[in-house]
């Protein structure tokens, strides 16, 4: 929790970072998956993205999350959920 809170102060988020050490919330989502990296295989976590509105449905799921454009392109979903 400490890491969290010195993410959220270095770049002054204003909104609560949570943690999950046990994976109870990424489960339903399927972040947590087997990856291959080296020919190794591990159960690691996904970079995801999933959309819930404000009703608890989800709206939109993207299996990859690349950390380049990607915020762009999930603010381009919530103006198209908005109209």
């Amino acid at each position: 929790m400490e890491l969290q809170a010195r993410f959220r102060d270095k770049y002054k988020l204003n909104f609560t970072l949570l943690s999950d050490p046990d994976f109870q919330a990424i489960e339903p989502y399927g972040a947590r998956r087997l990856k291959h990296f080296m020919g190794k295989t591990a159960l690691g976590i996904v970079r995801s993205t999933t959309l819930i509105g404000p009703d608890g449905k989800v709206r939109h799921i993207w299996e990859s999350a690349p950390s380049k454009g990607h915020a762009a392109e999930v603010l381009e979903v919530l103006k198209s959920l908005a109209r």
